[in-house]
């Protein structure tokens, strides 16, 4: 069996029980860290868990897959997974190829970044597709036409555009808040005067929400990871009365 244990937002606390309980049986224990950045100990964990847990890379879940497909016919295989296992399509192309070979499979869900957008007082409901702002590198210097083709439909429709920062775990990179918004501006999908919110250190114990003016806010040192910014549509009188509670000048 391949089971696929969601670890939450930030650090190994966020395991669930039932995530627990699954890596105590499983005869290998996985874990990926090229998702996201992670805030916990691998000791803490294993110690946790009473199991030795192994790094996965990203190949080892692409094009290296059938290695782990292999050893799930043999013994029960979990992989724990940052945030929620089912955001990213890898792990799901993993789980139809286990599922294709008869391997019994199994997903243990928590909380992703894309389900925490309610802490910022915006209704979930108002949310339109959200995107990632890559890397400029990833287009080959060109600005990403996709990403602004997302926020301008979802202003259209009057819904709020969440936006995920790019990450290159590998070389220990992340894309922070004064490239992002440099990258929408070019773009013209906002301007210096619009207004956007800052979601950063999800998960933790001092998360930061912020919202101001473009101008405010893209000089401002936030290095908080993960982080997020959403571009807001019309607002609902109560989102407003939330977000003033963290309004920057």
């Amino acid at each position: 069996m391949i089971a696929l244990i969601s670890m939450g937002l930030f650090d190994e606390k966020d395991l669930t029980l039932r995530g627990i309980e699954e890596t105590r049986k499983s005869g290998k224990v996985y874990i990926e860290f090229y998702t996201g950045k992670w805030h916990g100990n691998l000791k803490n964990l294993e110690k946790m868990i009473g199991k030795k847990v192994t790094e996965l890379k990203r190949s080892d879940l692409e094009e290296n897959s059938r290695k782990i497909v292999d050893e799930a016919k043999k013994q029960d295989i979990a992989i724990l997974i940052q945030g929620s296992a089912v955001v990213q399509t890898t792990h799901l192309a993993l789980i139809e190829e286990a599922k294709k070979l008869g391997i019994k499979t199994k997903i243990i869900h928590n909380a992703s970044i894309i389900s925490t957008i309610g802490e910022t007082g915006l209704h979930p409901q108002k949310f339109g597709q959200y995107t990632t702002i890559p890397f400029p590198e990833r287009t080959k210097g060109k600005l990403p036409k996709s990403v602004f083709e997302v926020i301008k439909e979802n202003q259209k429709r009057g819904l709020h555009t969440l936006c995920l920062l790019d990450l290159d775990m590998e070389n220990n990179r992340y894309m922070f808040l004064g490239e992002a918004l440099t990258i929408l501006i070019k773009g013209k999908v906002v301007s210096e005067d619009s207004k956007i919110v800052v979601f950063a250190s999800v998960g933790s114990d001092r998360p930061l929400i912020a919202y101001g003016k473009v101008k405010s806010l893209i000089n401002r040192n936030v290095t908080n990871i993960p982080a997020i910014l959403i571009v807001p549509s019309r607002l609902h009188y109560t989102e407003d009365e939330f977000l003033k509670l963290y309004t920057v000048v």
